[in-house]
């Protein structure tokens, strides 16, 4: 047995060297695990874990922040991962009964990379991890800013709009390829944009992310524009307003493929401007 410390609970726990039935309520924890080869000690997930597609045929055994006790009981998990932010609650709750660790929600790229060495220590998939954190640093390498430093507008929808401050991996994607966020300088992750202030600063791209699941079409988004009267903003009028591609979360997602896939594709959409 390992002991580890979880610093984010102040918690220490006891660690099989390869843990075997591991619980993950983190999308992008889970994502990390299949990646790192230990996808077949994933014993359940969460119901918005869905990448890779593997991850769909694991057990599911709550939400965000939310179990199904007697089923936890009856998979005995050795290692539960969690996050910070929206969950800690949840896993500070979890950790009395249960090996729990709390993931820090990144708030940089550099955070998504550290993740994914941190989770490699704890499974015990070190050698893993570290191709897989050297991979991720060679695709940012590549990914040179483009030159005209566009000023950006990022929306998604929580159940209402959310848009992003500078504590935000989001926020440092966008600085890191050359564009702006509106509201970058705010100090904090997240927050209810002010659509009024939107209209005001005119930004040059737009970008929005539908609730996951959803059937928002780009058909929908013009309608919400022309709700919002932003028909005459820089952003609209050029034709730079980007919907992100497929049903499930695309930037609220911070796995891996925050870099290899949604980087590229912010990196696409502000080069147009």
């Amino acid at each position: 047995m390992r002991k580890v410390f979880c610093e984010t609970l102040g918690t220490s726990i006891n660690l099989p060297d390869i843990p075997q039935r591991i619980i993950s309520f983190s999308p992008a924890v889970t994502e990390t695990l299949f990646l790192l080869n230990a996808g077949d000690s994933i014993a359940g997930v969460s119901a918005f874990c869905a990448r890779p597609e593997e991850t769909r045929k694991k057990r599911v055994v709550g939400s965000y922040n939310t179990v199904d006790p007697k089923l936890l009981q009856e998979l005995s998990p050795d290692l539960i991962f969690t996050v910070t932010g929206y969950q800690r609650e949840f896993a500070v709750k979890l950790s009395h009964q249960m090996p729990v660790y709390a993931i820090e929600l990144p708030v940089s790229i550099a955070g998504i990379v550290d993740m994914v060495v941190k989770v490699g220590l704890i499974v015990n998939k070190i050698t893993e991890a570290t191709a897989l954190s050297r991979q991720l640093h060679e695709t940012i390498s590549l990914l040179k800013p483009v030159d005209n430093n566009p000023s950006v507008y990022v929306e998604i929808d929580f159940s209402g709009p959310v848009s992003f401050g500078a504590y935000s991996y989001i926020t440092d994607a966008l600085r890191l390829l050359g564009g702006e966020s509106v509201f970058g300088r705010e100090p904090a992750e997240w927050l209810t944009p002010e659509l009024d202030l939107v209209k005001r600063a005119d930004p040059e791209v737009i970008i929005y992310e539908a609730k996951m699941f959803s059937r928002f079409s780009e058909r929908d988004l013009r309608n919400l524009i022309e709700k919002r009267t932003w028909q005459d903003l820089r952003a609209v009028r050029e034709g730079h307003v980007f919907l992100t591609p497929g049903p499930l979360d695309f930037l609220a997602h911070h796995g891996p493929s925050f870099i290899t896939t949604a980087m590229p594709w912010l990196k696409k959409s502000l080069s147009v401007s």
